[in-house]
């Protein structure tokens, strides 16, 4: 039997993702900004199959509330087999370049509040001897571009932390996957055009899943993607800088 807390349960992805481990006979915990939606998730993770299904409300950008929420989940759990962190927001660029209040609650929404919790869970991870930390990013975070600049400094942030965090605790038996989607049909994108590099939140779950099992250390979903920023990254910057990306 898994132990499993979710952070950012109530996003698309996390929704999915849990749907999937519910059936593998799972205690869950999950974390999220909306009691309804949690409520909602943990009781239909408990009819697909899931062993146990609790949650707890939490504003990630509240660090002063991380270490009592994230004990009671450890409490709850005991050994905790994954920890996956997918909480984000997709910030508006624009808005973002016109205010430091707005670039600064973003930066602290995609990447300072996960490398907040990331601090303690690996901490904890670490005395336990096993396990993986998966955490979403984002492949914006690969080379930053000016139409998203700023959501992509965010999760370049986290993903250097991650590498970090894997180079640590590799030697204590602690697994960290570093999962970069591409383009996913979500409530977060409802308004941006689609086209046939888009996913369904269904299909980046089934490969985060497949991951965690095979113990990747950084999954581009759909697969494509790897070799997309493969590509934009070996742009040479006399070029780039004139692109509009």
């Amino acid at each position: 039997m898994k132990n499993i807390l979710v952070i950012g349960a109530t996003s698309a992805i996390a929704e999915q993702t849990i749907r999937l481990y519910a059936k593998q006979n799972t205690n869950l915990y999950l974390l999220g900004r909306d009691e309804e939606k949690l409520q909602a998730i943990a009781q239909d993770a408990q009819i697909r199959g899931a062993e146990s299904a609790s949650f707890h409300v939490l504003d990630f950008n509240n660090f002063d509330r991380h270490p009592k929420v994230l004990e009671a989940a450890f409490a709850k759990l005991g050994t905790i087999d994954l920890v996956l962190i997918a909480h984000g927001s997709l910030p508006n660029q624009q808005a973002c370049e016109e205010s430091v209040e707005t670039t600064l609650r973003e930066l602290n929404t995609n990447a300072i509040s996960g490398i907040a919790l990331l601090t303690l869970i690996a901490n904890q991870m670490e005395m336990q001897g096993c396990g993986t930390i998966a955490v979403i990013t984002s492949v914006a975070g690969d080379r930053g571009r000016q139409s998203n600049y700023v959501y992509g400094a965010a999760k370049g942030m986290l993903s250097i932390f991650l590498q970090g965090l894997r180079n640590r605790l590799f030697k204590k038996g602690v697994h960290v996957l570093d999962i970069k989607p591409g383009f996913v049909d979500t409530p977060m994108t409802a308004e941006f055009k689609k086209g046939p590099l888009w996913a369904k939140p269904e299909t980046i779950a089934k490969q985060i899943v497949k991951a965690v099992e095979r113990r990747k250390n950084t999954l581009y979903t759909p697969w494509f993607w790897s070799i997309i920023m493969l590509i934009i990254r070996n742009i040479p910057e006399v070029v780039f800088k004139k692109l509009k990306l």
